[in-house]
């Protein structure tokens, strides 16, 4: 995810696509580039993208992270990324990818699914916006295909307006570690841990909440303390309310600490 200034929108490589805007693509089977851009990726994966992989496949969040994943903590970051890892041929394909295509479609991640648009993050009045790059790779043929989108129904097509939804959520959380927050601990400390834990293995996150004293230290808003047991976008969103709130002291709706 690219963080930038409003300002700087327009030095982002790709063509930045306004809210009306029209670009050309399809993709499909008999395109002579089918599945190339499914290869030696740094493909990142938001939150939302493990729930819905680990459950596409039927694993655990901390199994799927174990398996399909590396997490990597760059310099000068205080928060880990969480990336895709490739599959361990001579092309390093996609870990999903067929013969026939991709076995997760329905739950393929939200980079795959807003392709060809790439998205930038800029903040308005304090709230995380998305911006949307038109952005094929050169091999890319699918670009000359007389099929033609908006940002908006592209969107639609792809079924990623809720995968922009969590994106944003999640860019408004992660926007927050531009600082370092965590002190002499470090980012590999143990609350740091427990923040990761929170945001990307949510089921072992649920076996925190309710299981640990959580429920009696912390106020849940009532309808999200309903679902917590066997909703993970719900889980989610209390782990990033629990985020702000246990790393930066930023009280939520969702969650407060019991008087």
């Amino acid at each position: 995810m690219r963080y930038i200034d409003e300002k700087d929108a327009e030095k982002i490589p790709g063509r930045l696509l306004s809210e009306n805007e029209q670009f050309a693509f399809a993709c499909h089977p008999g395109i002579s580039c089918f599945n190339q851009c499914c290869r030696n990726l740094n493909l990142y994966l938001y939150p939302y993208d493990v729930i819905r992989l680990k459950n596409c496949l039927g694993i655990s969040s901390g199994a799927f992270i174990d398996t399909y994943t590396h997490v990597v903590l760059r310099e000068g970051s205080f928060f880990p990324h969480v990336l895709l890892a490739m599959a361990e041929n001579a092309e390093k394909t996609c870990p999903f990818l067929t013969d026939e295509g991709c076995r997760v479609y329905p739950d393929r991640p939200q980079t795959c699914r807003a392709f060809p648009v790439e998205q930038a993050v800029y903040f308005e009045a304090g709230k995380p916006r998305l911006l949307h790059y038109f952005r094929p790779p050169e091999f890319c043929r699918g670009r000359e295909e007389a099929c033609y989108w908006t940002v908006k129904s592209w969107e639609a097509d792809q079924n990623a307006g809720f995968y922009n939804q969590m994106t944003v959520e999640w860019a408004e959380v992660l926007g927050l570690f531009a600082q370092d927050p965590w002190g002499a601990d470090g980012p590999c400390g143990q609350k740091a841990k427990m923040a990761f834990m929170a945001v990307y293995n949510v089921d072992d996150f649920r076996q925190f909440v309710l299981e640990s004293s959580f429920l009696s230290r912390f106020k849940v808003k009532p309808d999200l303390r309903l679902k917590i047991k066997n909703d993970d976008v719900a889980l989610l969103r209390l782990g990033l309310a629990w985020i702000k709130l246990m790393v930066f002291g930023i009280r939520t709706t969702q969650l407060s600490p019991k008087k």
